[in-house]
């Protein structure tokens, strides 16, 4: 996770974030073992804007991945940069509940977390064969 970490602490250096002045960055871990990272991308229209964890697994997903095995998130924030909500239900499609997701800040702190414990009861949907 230290490593996966890392990634994510080089991701945010690319953050796009003129309106919250606050930069996140994302490493995912996908199936494969590849390593996706993202940033946080602001828009002027705040509905638009894209959280790091979205960016990282929007590009795994892209590459065909469909498979998280563990996240990273960071900022230079003096808390924890902790996935916001849309972010945890859009790692669940992606990540088994048992997956770890570890959280950090400006203090270079670590906490790890299972996916279930940040989110409890995700939305899930079947499609008769999941």
């Amino acid at each position: 996770m230290k490593e996966l970490m890392k990634q994510a602490e080089r991701a945010f250096e690319n953050s796009y974030s003129p309106y919250s002045g606050i930069r996140i960055g994302a490493a995912v871990v996908a199936g494969s073992g590849k390593i996706y990272t993202g940033t946080n991308i602001e828009n002027a229209s705040y509905g638009a804007t894209i959280c790091a964890e979205r960016s990282a697994i929007s590009k795994a997903v892209s590459d065909g991945e469909t498979e998280i095995t563990a996240v990273a998130v960071t900022g230079d924030i003096d808390d924890y940069a902790y996935p916001c909500g849309i972010c945890r239900q859009v790692i669940s499609e992606f990540m088994k509940p048992d997956m770890e997701i570890a959280v950090s800040g400006k203090n270079k702190e670590m906490k790890v977390f299972k996916l279930k414990e940040l989110l409890p009861s995700a939305f899930e949907f079947n499609l008769g064969g999941k």
